[in-house]
């Protein structure tokens, strides 16, 4: 079965789309199977990727509800070293229609578990609030969910809201939910305050925050323009060192060898 991850922060703006397809795209050069499933209306990471939004007729929306099946939808671009279960606007219907679902909170869970074992790592790309399609987010994460965090003081403000919705989803539906790891992304090593919120931080998940911290990059922002990762876009730069040793720090902590240079 592949792992499950699912990247979450209610914030918008602190680089969970970026990260949820650098970090998918970086772990599929390191030979791994990527899915990612992007369960935002907004369908950022479907842009990112080179798709357009507009013209997507099955995906996500239509999986959850039930009127298209996951395996005949999911796009792959081999260049890009990932597939995508792609998102529409339509999506933002998904959460008024499932109220009447029994188990609604389960949906996305049942839906992976039928292609699970066709990917090494599936990333669940969530919307920037903690709504139905989150809480689904939250429930389908096996191995647990990393949250990107933006290295700015305003970032620390949602930290602790978070950390109730994972608090009620871990007692309420999935008691095995667990924080897998905390990304600092957009770090400015030039400002004391961004140490200042790493520091933080790391009272608030001691053993959680990854050794690999994402810095400000105009080529990382750049790269969704292009409707590409950074692995494609600029290798060579710091922001992509940075998301390489991300899923390279993320394989390794999963028990996975590193293939050698």
């Amino acid at each position: 079965m592949g792992r499950i991850y699912t990247l979450v922060n209610q914030k918008g703006g602190v680089g969970k789309t970026t990260t949820a397809i650098n970090l998918g795209s970086y772990l599929g050069y390191y030979g791994q199977r990527i899915l990612l499933v992007d369960l935002d209306p907004q369908a950022n990471a479907t842009s990112c990727l080179g798709i357009d939004k507009l013209a997507v007729k099955n995906g996500t929306y239509e999986v959850l509800s039930g009127s298209a099946p996951i395996a005949a939808h999911i796009l792959h671009n081999p260049r890009l070293k990932i597939s995508l279960l792609p998102s529409s606007p339509a999506l933002s219907g998904a959460e008024v229609e499932m109220i009447e679902i029994p188990n609604r909170e389960y949906k996305l869970r049942e839906v992976l578990t039928t292609i699970s074992d066709r990917y090494d790592y599936i990333l669940i790309d969530c919307p920037p609030s903690l709504n139905l399609l989150t809480v689904n987010g939250l429930v389908a994460a096996r191995e647990g969910v990393i949250i990107p965090v933006q290295c700015e003081y305003l970032a620390l403000e949602g930290l602790g809201q978070l950390v109730q919705t994972l608090n009620k989803v871990r007692s309420r539906l999935f008691p095995e939910l667990r924080v897998r790891g905390v990304v600092m992304t957009m770090y400015d090593g030039r400002t004391k305050l961004a140490a200042d919120v790493v520091a933080e931080v790391k009272k608030h998940f001691p053993a959680e925050v990854f050794n690999t911290v994402i810095p400000r990059s105009i080529r990382i922002a750049e790269a969704p323009s292009y409707g590409i990762p950074i692995t494609l876009y600029a290798p060579d730069s710091t922001g992509a060192r940075a998301y390489n040793d991300l899923a390279g720090e993320l394989l390794t902590g999963d028990g996975i060898n590193l293939p050698s240079n």
